[in-house]
């Protein structure tokens, strides 16, 4: 019977392993559920990252003349 999920075999340090297992055993979590969080932690962390760095662009472009006044935009 196929896996419901994709499977990924990662291999880690082993302080690195460590560090995962006693979060998981903190959390009550098996390790694979502990590595899926700390991914998806790790991803919105980079989206982060991602939207903040366009954001400073767009405001390095900003021409204030341009610029809508916060009363005019939620007025």
């Amino acid at each position: 019977m196929p896996a419901r999920n994709p499977r990924v075999n990662v291999v880690l340090e082993w302080p690195l392993y460590e560090a995962v297992d006693r979060l998981a055993k903190e959390e009550g979590v098996s390790l694979s559920t502990a590595v899926r969080d700390l991914v998806k932690q790790a991803i919105e962390i980079r989206k982060d990252i991602d939207l903040a760095r366009f954001a400073e662009a767009r405001e390095r472009t900003l021409r204030p003349s341009r610029a809508i006044s916060h009363k005019d935009v939620w007025g």
